[in-house]
C-alpha cells in the first residue's frame, strides 16, 4: 500500500485535479477540453505532479498557491485564450520565468511565431504522443 506522503491526490473544483508523487516537478495542464486534460494527465502522472485546469482563469486563481515548474497551455480556449494568458504570465515578475509549452490542434506557422514572440518555449500538436510530450517537457524543465 502506497503512503499518502508518497502519493498525493488532491481534488480541486470541477474536473481540476492534482495527481502524482509529492516530490516530483509540477506541471499545469490548461485546456478547456476534458479529453485532452485526461490524455495529458495519463501521459504525465507517472513522471510529474500534474494539475489539470479547464481554463486560464482557473490557472491564475491557483497560481498564488501553487507555482508550477512548467505549463502546458492550450491556445484556443473561451474567455481567455492561450495568447492572452501568456501575456498575463509574462507581464509580472512572479511567473515570467515559468516555461510555457503551447498545445494546439492546428499546426499554424503564424500561431507558432506569435507564441514564440510571447515567450513560449515550444509547441505540441494535439493529439500528442506521450514520447514527444515527455521529450519536450524534459528539454525545457530547469533542474
Amino acid at each position: 500500500m502506497m503512503s499518502l506522503a508518497y502519493y498525493a491526490i488532491l481534488t480541486l473544483k470541477g474536473n481540476e485535479a492534482v495527481r502524482g508523487k509529492s516530490m516530483q516537478k509540477t506541471i499545469f495542464v490548461v485546456d478547456d477540453n476534458g479529453t485532452n486534460l485526461s490524455m495529458a494527465e495519463e501521459a504525465l502522472e507517472d513522471d510529474f505532479r500534474v494539475i489539470t485546469l479547464s481554463s486560464a482563469e482557473k490557472m491564475f486563481s491557483i497560481l498564488g498557491k501553487v507555482v508550477p515548474d512548467l505549463i502546458l497551455l492550450d491556445i484556443e480556449m473561451p474567455e481567455m485564450d492561450g495568447f492572452e494568458a501568456m501575456e498575463r504570465l509574462k507581464a509580472g515578475d512572479s511567473y515570467a520565468n515559468i516555461p510555457v509549452i503551447f498545445m494546439t490542434a492546428t499546426a499554424d506557422a503564424a500561431n507558432e511565431a506569435a507564441g514564440k514572440k510571447l515567450g513560449a518555449v515550444d509547441f505540441i500538436t494535439k493529439p500528442f504522443s506521450r514520447p514527444v510530450l515527455l521529450e519536450s517537457i524534459n528539454k525545457h524543465l530547469t533542474t
